[in-house]
């Protein structure tokens, strides 16, 4: 990065920024190793709260800089390249955060305030900027404003990828009257660009590999995930050991994408209307029935009511309709291992493992009992929950105690 040679700075923010860095330059050196658990973990956290304070502020310069067209006598094209070439950032993060910088310049105040007093990182300030730009043009501002505040208020409690999720309904706070049928509309706008947008690259590099790329819709690519996921999952046992089992990551799941296809039945091929992965799709009997509201896949990705009534009639999708007839889900002392439908239904209602802070899906998870079967325990849905290896282990682990959440989350503490 450039080092500035320009004369002594006399703006307030340019004299407290050289302030900041020299006493960040005098820590540089400090050891850390006198630091309690608890005052680290206290500290991790201000840190990360100074550091949006300070991206607010890096954004708000950065958006005076492009007012004032810094760089234009060095022959940038843009503001944002010239920060790119001075910082020796990339230029797909310089636009984006120019992006972001405009954006907060012109207004979006509650996220501009919220990001500089900490309560926000980035990555929340560009999806809920996002959610905001993507609002009809001629809605009222009041509900803009309503819209805007409400996502930042949700910020406090979920991270950027559920804000994304927030976003697209958000028509719920303002006028929830219109929700079901803008995001019906959206979704099948959505569905049908997707379908258009299919693609898929292979090219061998002379080496034996065969190097790809792919674009899928939404529904395909939470099939292919499921499936390869169900290939490369560890055993669902109970493990032993602190650590437990590690979760799939690229190359177990390169691994499984190869064994998908060499062993896929010859004898399928070609095969019309079948699907090859099994997802459930909650919908209300109200969207069977052929009303505009959106149906919802186990993997968290909204359907339109179009594609979700069509699915209720292919092979290899289960479909969850609340308000119908459903499959028992207690069989009390008869059996001791939780049977599919049981499976299905926690994984709809847990959404993943249950432990506070955990973000295990629920394809990978253990069911667990509440109340241990060995000592007279169900075996229910209701009476059971979905927990991650690490965390299943910790739950029969008596050197942990376990504590439920009124939100239905369990925390573990070792005890002392």
């Amino acid at each position: 990065m450039a080092t500035s040679t320009h004369t002594p700075p006399r703006h307030v923010i340019s004299r407290a920024v050289v302030t900041m860095r020299a006493q960040v330059a005098d820590l540089a050196h400090a050891s850390v190793w006198s630091m309690d658990r608890d005052e680290t973990a206290a500290t991790l956290t201000s840190l990360a709260r100074l550091k949006a304070s300070i991206t607010e502020l890096e954004l708000r310069v950065a958006a005076h800089a492009d007012e004032t067209q810094v760089g234009e006598s060095s022959g940038a094209t843009s503001t944002a390249v010239w920060w790119a070439n001075a910082t020796n950032q990339t230029r797909r993060d310089a636009i984006r955060q120019m992006h972001l910088a405009t954006a907060l310049s012109a207004g979006h105040e509650p996220v501009r305030v919220a990001l500089a007093a900490g309560d926000l990182v980035v990555e929340q300030a560009q999806v809920i900027v996002r959610a905001v730009e993507q609002l009809p043009a001629d809605l009222d501002t009041g509900l803009v404003e309503q819209a805007e505040r409400h996502l930042v208020a949700e910020a406090a409690h979920h991270d950027a990828k559920t804000l994304r999720i927030l976003g697209r309904r958000l028509f719920e706070v303002i006028a929830p009257e219109e929700a079901d049928e803008r995001e019906a509309k959206l979704l099948d706008r959505e569905e049908a660009e997707a379908a258009a947008s299919l693609r898929l690259t292979m090219a061998e590099d002379g080496h034996g590999r065969v190097h790809g790329r792919f674009t899928l819709d939404a529904l395909t690519g939470a099939m292919l995930r499921k499936a390869l996921l169900a290939i490369a999952a560890p055993k669902h046992q109970a493990t032993q050991g602190p650590l437990g089992e590690r979760r799939p990551g690229p190359k177990r799941m390169g691994r499984a994408f190869a064994e998908l296809i060499q062993r896929y039945p010859v004898d399928h091929l070609p095969n019309t209307g079948g699907l090859n992965a099994t997802v459930v799709v909650t919908m209300t009997l109200e969207t069977l029935e052929g009303r505009l509201q959106a149906a919802q896949l186990d993997t968290g990705e909204h359907l339109s009511p179009g594609l979700a009534r069509r699915l209720a009639c292919e092979a290899g999708i289960i479909p969850a309709v609340l308000g119908g007839p459903c499959e028992v889900l207690d069989v009390g002392r008869k059996t001791r291992f939780h049977t599919t439908p049981m499976r299905i239904a926690m994984a709809l209602r847990d959404q993943g493992c249950t432990a506070v802070g955990c973000d295990w899906p629920p394809g990978l998870c253990h069911a667990h009992h509440d109340h241990p079967w060995s000592k007279g325990g169900d075996t229910s849905a209701k009476a059971g929950r979905l927990l991650c290896p690490k965390h299943h282990t910790r739950a029969h682990d008596p050197s942990f105690t376990k504590t439920r959440h009124p939100d239905g989350k369990v925390s573990f503490t070792r005890r002392i």
